[in-house]
């Protein structure tokens, strides 16, 4: 595989969404650092606030700058943005109207707190635009800054609204400069620059809304991206052992046999019949999420699978899962 033969060529502006719980920050970092192997500048940039990315990294909270964060394998950048809703604004009054110090004056006033608390969709409107600024920045060159750019977007219940500003602040300004501000951004989300991807487990309400994101984005001419289907079990048994187990026809003889064949005499017949209970719980996990990959299918999407971590994300386990991303050719 070529450095430019991805599933995503083509796209700048990658969003991570996902049910809570199902690892959407994890999965955008490790998005992040895939995409910048090899040489990239990648920017990863959250908006909710939780300071989720300097966890991950292990730094310290993340101000209102971008900040390189890490080394992605075979060299690259990986900076990070915590974006601040009042920061963006002065920006944005700086941007379109050179008030940054009167907006300063507002800040301490409360007025710009109160204007994003009665008008959410212009507060969209800021996180958005910052981050869709971040990808259409040049150089003095004319280079694009960053090769990519991440966004660990709200979960898939609200993703579709928090994206589609255009609609969001239609009321609030029909024309003028907020307006103008809005269509570029929209000009970015819904152009074949970007790539709104899912994160979800192998369960039935992640799924779900999974499918529900997918529909939700291409009823409002959204470009929806692949599913990463995250914290994926190995199924470690054999077929019929499965098979078995699901029908609950395991023979508990056969177990205490070989339990007392690998020295595991003591109590063989209660260990075989606790043994003969996790091999069931197996089993019935292993054809629900069988079922759900299937459901999965239906989106007719990318589909990628990451592992379940068994010491946890840490720094290396975010290489770890960068490594499959790029081995998938999400990246």
């Amino acid at each position: 595989m070529s450095a430019r033969d991805t599933d995503w060529d083509g796209v700048r502006l990658h969003v991570v969404t996902g049910k809570g719980g199902t690892g959407k920050t994890t999965v955008a970092a490790a998005l992040a650092l895939a995409l910048a192997s090899g040489g990239k500048k990648v920017l990863l940039v959250e908006v909710e606030g939780r300071q989720g990315i300097a966890q991950l990294f292990d730094r310290p909270p993340l101000p209102y700058e971008e900040k390189k964060i890490a080394v992605a394998p075979g060299g690259g950048d990986v900076h990070a943005l915590a974006i601040d809703p009042e920061e963006a604004m002065l920006e944005y009054l700086e941007m379109f109207y050179g008030l940054r110090r009167a907006g300063k004056a507002l800040t301490k006033m409360g007025v710009i707190d109160f204007i994003t608390t009665i008008a959410p969709g212009l507060r969209d409107v800021l996180l958005t635009g910052k981050t869709t600024e971040s990808v259409r920045r040049k150089d003095p060159s004319g280079r694009r800054v960053y090769d990519a750019v991440v966004l660990d977007a709200p979960p898939t219940g609200r993703v579709v609204r928090f994206l589609n500003v255009t609609t969001e602040v239609a009321d609030l300004a029909r024309v003028g400069p907020i307006r103008t501000h809005a269509d570029m951004v929209r000009g970015v989300v819904a152009s074949p620059e970007t790539a709104v991807h899912f994160v979800t487990l192998l369960e039935e309400m992640p799924v779900q809304e999974t499918l529900d994101g997918i529909a939700d984005l291409r009823a409002e001419g959204l470009p929806p991206g692949g599913v990463f289907i995250n914290m994926v079990r190995p199924e470690i048994l054999p077929e019929e052992t499965l098979e078995a187990a699901g029908e609950d026809r395991l023979d508990l003889d056969e177990l205490i046999v070989g339990l007392k064949a690998a020295g595991l005499t003591d109590d063989a017949e209660e260990t075989a019949r606790a043994l003969a209970a996790e091999v069931a719980e197996h089993a019935h996990r292993t054809r629900l999420e069988r079922r759900e990959r299937q459901t999965l299918a239906k989106a007719d999407r990318p589909r990628y699978e990451l592992p379940l971590l068994a010491d946890g994300v840490d720094l290396a386990g975010l290489y770890e899962l960068a490594d499959t991303i790029k081995a998938q050719g999400a990246a």
